[in-house]
């Protein structure tokens, strides 16, 4: 295994590249490729590196891990689920939850209302998995996540049309508005629903966090890079948050070409 420098030591002074995961380092749900990884190591020789993406460690495990390597060891810092699990240097950081924040009752309103809405739904396929409960956010598919890779692709056109998630949403926000919610279409067949303030931009603190350690870094150049940067897609908080550069690719020959040209690679 490659042995990197100690994060205060790296070539590029307080710098980190953050990346979203899917359409950004590895195709929607597929594997990363080896040019990707290769790349990605040569530029965490020179600066800190890490991803942030909105599905759990299993999900990034399986897209840029490999059974005998732990994503946790490609990256400094492993953001899953927007950085509510996080890693730093292969040890976990402080969680956080999605339930402990809402509270029973409330959550328990929120799906029933959820479930009768899909229920209701005339799509031209509907598979199984409409609503999955995550430790930060809920994914709400109205033709779930079950469906093959073929089906995905479908319902995306479809609902490009239709407009099928954006109406659900703006129901949602009508109805539950409320309760501090955001409501954020991301990939292609769902929409994630968590705590205003628990999008990508989560994982900052953690990144402002190091600052404070002993010897730590003050990361005053933060790069994002992601596909899913127009408002209302789950990249847009941190792609135009003020504390970062943000980098808006339309795949991983994109980011892969992008880095090559920023960082001499």
């Amino acid at each position: 295994m490659a042995s990197y420098p100690p994060l205060a030591e790296r070539e590029i002074k307080n710098t980190i590249c953050l990346f979203d995961v899917d359409g950004t380092l590895t195709p929607a749900r597929l594997s990363v490729s080896p040019e990707m990884l290769d790349l990605l190591s040569r530029l965490r020789q020179k600066c800190a590196i890490g991803f942030v993406g909105g599905s759990d460690l299993v999900k990034q495990q399986e897209q840029l891990g490999k059974p005998e390597v732990n994503v946790t060891t490609l990256f400094d810092f492993c953001f899953a689920e927007n950085g509510l699990t996080a890693y730093r240097l292969g040890e976990p950081l402080p969680s956080n939850s999605f339930i402990k924040w809402i509270g029973e009752d409330q959550y328990k309103e929120l799906v029933r209302f959820i479930l009768h809405y899909v229920a209701d739904l005339d799509l031209p396929v509907k598979r199984g998995t409409f609503v999955e409960f995550r430790n930060g956010m809920i994914n709400v598919s109205p033709i779930g996540r079950n469906a093959s890779v073929q089906e995905r692709n479908d319902y995306e056109k479809y609902d490009k049309e239709h407009g099928v998630r954006k109406a659900f949403v703006e129901k949602l926000r009508e109805r539950f508005g409320h309760l501090g919610l955001t409501f954020s279409i991301g990939g292609q067949i769902s929409f994630d629903v968590f705590p205003t303030g628990w999008d990508k931009t989560y994982c900052l603190q953690h990144v402002e966090a190091e600052a404070k350690r002993p010897g730590g870094v003050q990361y005053t150049t933060i790069h994002f890079f992601g596909d899913k940067t127009f408002e209302g897609g789950n990249d847009y908080e941190i792609y135009t948050d003020s504390r970062t550069i943000g980098h808006s690719v339309t795949g991983p020959h994109d980011t892969i070409a992008e880095l090559k040209q920023l960082f001499d690679l």
